[in-house]
């Protein structure tokens, strides 16, 4: 989580440097967590649960890397350095980025391919996330 690496993103610009905003962190991390609680109810259609899922954990990944006095030049950017911003291993942000390509699909083109069984690592994804942001170990 070095600052060096972080530099890198915005000289490739990835990222850019932006002062941090606490009405803004506050407002991610409420949102990402209402997001994510509502995911985990089954009355929902399986579609809506992977998109508050989905939308939940950007909040938090957005979340992480403004913390650190950075904006992101693309949504999909925010999963690839929580490495860099969390610490998060590399296996977590493999499931978000398939499921950032899941949901551009879907919004772009319409097809949403998935299943329980993703939305389930997509959850737990997100929950290693926000454990990261309280320094607890997810369950």
């Amino acid at each position: 989580m070095t600052r060096a690496e972080l530099e890198n993103l915005v000289r490739a610009g990835q990222i850019r440097a932006e002062a941090f905003d606490q009405g803004e962190f506050d407002g991610l991390l409420r949102s990402g967590r209402a997001r994510l609680r509502d995911a985990r109810s089954h009355r929902l259609s399986l579609e809506s649960r992977f998109d508050l899922a989905y939308n939940g954990v950007h909040a938090l990944a957005l979340e992480a890397l403004r913390r650190r006095g950075y904006r992101a030049a693309n949504r999909q950017i925010v999963f690839q350095a929580l490495p860099l911003t969390l610490g998060v291993a590399t296996s977590v942000w493999r499931v978000l980025a398939k499921c950032h390509g899941l949901r551009n699909a879907a919004e772009y083109e319409g097809a949403l391919d998935i299943d329980d069984r993703l939305v389930l690592a997509l959850i737990a994804a997100a929950d290693a996330v926000d454990a990261a942001l309280t320094g607890k170990d997810a369950d």
